[in-house]
């Protein structure tokens, strides 16, 4: 993982803010804030009551990239920051801009990124007299938009350059903390062009890691050696790899994943049994039910209903051992089942447990776990292609040979992901399986690509495609983004979901658009892909392409994903005509 420097603040460290010959504008002192707590890029729209502040940030340091929606850029930010560990501003103007950028703020804040939106106000005599796009008590609701809560873990309006000094303190504990941090700073125009009063005072920040004490540890420990446990590991433990594998193959321990946390353990070790939830594998029900596990030790994972689809087969005879570093996590999955909650930082954590458990060498115990199984199949359709054969061509060439980051759209393209693709490493993976906002990755992928400084594969449905694409700005910034698309015609995903639950007639039709020409069209590349012979070929000119790339494969729609699953979760939510 790439070093953060907002995670040096977990030891003293003083920020200062130089004198300068000539005052400093608010807004050249919050975009100075933002360099010094290592932000590297500001993605956003423009609009005039951000004029200023986007003059800022054109001046300073950071890289600056204009987006053709605000969506697109929170969305991307939010996989840059996941790229490069280091948070990420987004800049919308006034009014709309700020409204079109709180879903992909959402998607944010639900996936644990570290972004910070800086929005225009429209100045105090202005208001409740209708300025163009008024930013106002009048016109927004204030509560949840400008103030801390369920959008934002802080969020503020500037009124005064007097309170620059809390807010920079504010801003630098929320980079400093574990986990993510999601704000939002509203600058009122004319508040942006005043000078500040008094220069910025050096900011020391001190922040431990959560932990368990001695004594936590030590009853753990005997907890799970009374019997055999089993290890799940969720995206919260992605800074733990070497540990978590390490604990594994000292206690011989079954290891499963949740969606977000493929690659955290080797998905080709002899211990792993498998992916949980949707598109998961039956291997892992397969150990459970006949393997025991007398606890299992979950790491850095909600086990909400995309990992877990709430099944009751997951609760081990005698509960869970739940770590995690947020202290409301453990237990709101299984509230019924026994749960030995831990807040700590999950490397820290499996660095301590290491201790009580001896190294071991002794694999005879794990030669008999259950093993995913993935289907392939010979390449046969003259048109239409089978998604298995996809996936298969986009392991070899892709995951195993070129090592490209590989991305995951939340439709059935990413249950034929999270079932078919195996990662030995977690940083060449990434889906957005908990808010799961169609367009995130289409998106989001021009942000990983440029913070990664390489080539990223986005592997999406064309709902999403058509929904939200940032490919032009991809052209503009010649950023290596490449864009797998399912292209069948239709919300797949819905049309076999409906189907299965008893619902007909259901129309999930769309035109089945020709994403090459689009691409074309906005100064990309691509080619087209209508049958299975035409797949590896057409994924190496994507390797090989230099700038942004669409593959536009027309995918055979009969198909379905291991979505049973999910499918059963809605019908136990009474999401059924049978």
């Amino acid at each position: 993982m790439k070093p953060n420097k907002a995670r040096q603040f977990s030891s003293p460290e003083n920020i200062s803010y130089s004198e300068s010959s000539t005052p400093l504008s608010v807004s050249e002192a919050v975009v100075k804030v933002l360099e010094d707590l290592g932000v590297l890029y500001a993605f956003g729209v423009s609009g005039g009551a951000i004029a200023p502040l986007w003059g800022a940030l054109h001046n300073s340091s950071l890289e600056v990239l204009h987006f053709r929606h605000e969506a697109g850029a929170a969305f991307a930010a939010t996989e840059a920051y996941f790229a490069s560990d280091r948070p990420v501003v987004v800049f919308t103007t006034t009014g709309p801009g700020i409204t079109n950028a709180l879903t992909g703020l959402l998607a944010a804040r639900w996936e644990g990124a570290k972004v910070v939106l800086l929005s225009g106000a429209t100045p105090s005599p202005r208001r409740g007299r209708w300025a163009l796009q008024e930013t106002s008590t009048y016109t927004m609701p204030s509560t949840g938009l400008f103030t801390s809560g369920t959008i934002f873990n802080y969020a503020t309006t500037l009124e005064s350059s007097d309170e620059l000094p809390e807010i920079a303190r504010r801003l630098a504990l929320g980079f400093a903390r574990p986990g993510g941090f999601v704000a939002h700073l509203s600058i009122p125009t004319n508040i942006q062009t005043s000078s500040i009063k008094r220069s910025l005072p050096k900011v020391a920040l001190s922040y431990a890691l959560p932990t368990a004490s001695d004594q936590t540890m030590a009853e753990c420990a005997r907890l799970l050696s009374e019997g055999p446990f089993a290890i799940w590991v969720g995206f919260g433990a992605r800074g733990a790899a070497e540990e978590i594998r390490q604990l594994a193959e000292r206690t011989g321990a079954a290891v499963m994943c949740s969606p977000r946390g493929k690659g955290i353990f080797p998905e080709n070790h002899p211990q792993f049994v498998g992916v949980t939830g949707f598109g998961g594998h039956a291997s892992v029900l397969t150990y459970m039910q006949e393997r025991h596990p007398l606890r299992t030790l979950v790491l850095g994972t909600r086990l909400g209903e995309r990992t877990s689809v709430w099944n009751p087969i997951m609760i081990p005879r005698r509960g869970f051992v739940h770590i995690d570093i947020d202290p409301q996590v453990p237990g709101t999955a299984y509230p019924s089942a026994e749960t030995f909650a831990i807040q700590s930082e999950i490397g820290v954590f499996v660095k301590k447990l290491l201790n009580y458990f001896p190294k071991s060498t002794d694999y005879s115990k794990v030669a008999a776990f259950p093993q995913p199984r993935y289907d392939l199949i010979e390449q046969k359709n003259e048109t239409g292609v089978h998604p298995i054969v996809l996936m298969d061509t986009i392991q070899s060439l892709l995951v195993e040979n070129n090592r490209v980051l590989v991305m995951a759209e939340p439709s059935n393209s990413s249950i034929w992901v999270y079932h078919m693709l195996r990662f030995a490493k977690p940083e060449l993976y990434r889906t957005c399986s908990v808010f799961s906002s169609m367009g995130h990755i289409t998106t989001g992928v021009v942000g990983a690509a440029l913070a990664r400084k390489g080539k990223a594969v986005a592997i999406v449905g064309d709902g999403a495609m058509l929904m939200n694409n940032e490919v032009s700005t991809a052209v503009k910034y010649q950023i290596p983004a490449v864009w797998i698309v399912l292209n069948d015609g239709r919300y797949n995903m819905c049309e076999q979901g409906m189907k299965y639950l008893g619902f007909k007639n259901a129309d999930t039709t769309i035109p089945q658009a020709d994403f090459v020409k689009i691409a074309q069209g906005m100064g990309a590349d691509g080619i087209r892909v209508e049958s299975e012979f035409e797949v590896q070929a057409a994924l190496e000119k994507a390797i090989a392409a230099t700038g942004p790339f669409v593959v536009d494969v027309l995918i055979d729609p009969s198909q379905t994903p291991r979505s049973e699953g999910r499918y059963q979760s809605l019908i136990s939510q009474g999401a059924t005509n049978y």
